[in-house]
């Protein structure tokens, strides 16, 4: 079941994300936020984007987020998108049901560009994305530094919906189901 993500999710969303803070450089965070933490981001986040869960038997397998891709104004209508699943979530469509999901509640929102920031290489994650539809459109070269080395972040795109030449002001996100 996806839904959006509570509070009460982030301790489950917080041992999922650590790993990737702490054991390898898909995140360019290097201290894993706590429960806490994670419960301020998804009321910030929720605020504006949408933050969803996939839960079964009452257990977290994994979550989907879109957030500001820049803050300057004319950026408003581009979100930054981000899934991370529990390792044993993995290769079961939840990534896929997660991001299909969020896509479309950011098409109803009005916005028209999603891009994901992916650490090179990583072929999973860039099959994946690709496999959605999303094209690669810049590589920042070593721009963070993590675990002994110098790291690269590919930038991967994906419309939304064609653009107009006077959009719509971008809506906030549906809290319902």
């Amino acid at each position: 079941m996806i839904r959006p993500a509570t509070a009460a999710d982030a301790a489950e969303i917080a041992a999922i994300y650590r790993p990737f803070c702490e054991d390898n450089c898909v995140s360019f965070e290097t201290v894993a936020p706590d429960a806490a933490e994670i419960a301020a981001r998804i009321e910030r986040i929720s605020q504006r984007f949408p933050y969803l869960v996939d839960e079964s038997d009452g257990r977290v397998n994994g979550y989907a987020y879109a957030s500001a891709h820049r803050e300057r104004a004319a950026y408003r209508w581009a979100v930054e998108v981000t899934v991370y699943l529990r390792e044993r979530s993995r290769q079961q469509g939840i990534g896929r049901a997660l991001y299909t999901e969020l896509v479309r509640r950011l098409r109803d929102q009005g916005l028209y560009k999603a891009y994901a920031g992916i650490l090179i290489p990583n072929p999973p994650s860039q099959a994946f994305h690709e496999a959605l539809g999303f094209k690669l459109v810049g590589v920042y070269h070593r721009i963070g530094f993590k675990l002994g080395a110098w790291r690269d972040v590919g930038w991967w795109e994906l419309d939304l919906q064609p653009e107009f030449n006077a959009p719509a002001e971008p809506q906030p996100p549906l809290r319902s189901s």
